[in-house]
């Protein structure tokens, strides 16, 4: 078990615990981290569950596919390190990482 540490866009911060294998989006959603709603359930259809991960961790997450970075394109509030929550797998090389909530979500 490991923690992930999610940042909402006034700062206050939320450290949850997670299992390998768990998407970000679904541990948000299980730890009622505000901001993140997931409408669609993780099917990459919605983008209710827009992170922006550190720097150092981007790497960590894994490759933007053609579905995420469509839905990404419509974000106002895109940064070079935004994933979509619901396309990011835990594993245990993501303890301790760290990701902004962003203002607003589609």
């Amino acid at each position: 078990m490991g923690k992930i540490i999610f940042i909402e866009h006034d700062s206050t911060e939320h450290v949850t615990q997670f299992d390998e294998g768990a998407t970000l989006m679904q541990i948000a959603v299980d730890n009622a981290v505000p901001g993140i709603d997931g409408d669609c359930g993780g099917e990459c259809a919605c983008g209710t569950c827009h992170m922006i991960v550190s720097d150092e961790w981007f790497e960590k997450t894994g490759k933007v596919g053609d579905a995420e970075e469509q839905m990404l394109s419509m974000t106002p509030e895109r940064a070079r390190t935004s994933r979509l929550g619901c396309q990011v797998q835990t594993t245990k090389a993501m303890d301790g990482m760290t990701v902004q909530l962003p203002e607003f979500q589609m």
